[in-house]
């Protein structure tokens, strides 16, 4: 859908990037390492970004790094735009429904840090969870998204320490997590 609409590769690599996980943060050549391209393309999609407003930048040491603008009007537009691009969204709303006393879901993996990939991880956090209708519908949700999923089912006692191995660019709070995320019902 992006490609259609987005011709820049390496724009839709930042906007995936920034805009998935508001805690990312970046630099011009880690990004350069990450997806390989040159420079100068990611310099000019950086630059554009920040004259924009969608990013904020800020120096560490000799390095500008870079991270999206949440205060942005257009920030939660463009968040829920990579959350139905990725099928993030639909996974989400095939999963929730009647699994049980499902407290929240964290988004784990490449895709918490802005980066594609096959498989979309996720922590679910609840009670009582019903296993066998949670597998049913991650399966139904693969198809869906053309993608697999992988998760992990924790209890709240456990998921509290468990929770704590995980940087805020590591971990994305998606549903019901202290209000944070999208909101599906």
């Amino acid at each position: 859908m992006l490609n259609s609409l987005i011709t820049s590769q390496t724009r839709i690599k930042l906007l995936m990037k920034f805009f998935l996980n508001s805690n990312t943060r970046a630099h011009l050549r880690g990004l350069e390492t990450e997806f390989r391209e040159s420079s100068n393309a990611i310099r000019l999609e950086l630059n554009r970004f920040e004259q924009a407003g969608l990013l904020n930048s800020l120096w560490e040491g000799n390095k500008k790094l870079f991270q999206a603008n949440k205060n942005h009007p257009l920030y939660r537009d463009i968040h829920n735009l990579i959350l139905k691009e990725t099928g993030i969204d639909r996974v989400i709303g095939k999963v929730i429904n009647r699994l049980g006393d499902l407290f929240c879901i964290y988004l784990t993996g490449d895709f918490a840090k802005g980066r594609n990939s096959p498989v979309i991880e996720l922590i679910l956090v609840g009670k009582e969870i019903d296993r066998e209708y949670l597998a049913r519908k991650v399966v139904q949700a693969e198809e869906m998204v053309d993608r697999k999923v992988s998760y992990i089912v924790l209890e709240p006692e456990e998921a509290e320490k468990y929770l704590l191995r995980y940087n805020s660019s590591d971990l994305l709070p998606l549903w019901n997590c202290d209000g944070q995320g999208m909101k599906t019902s």
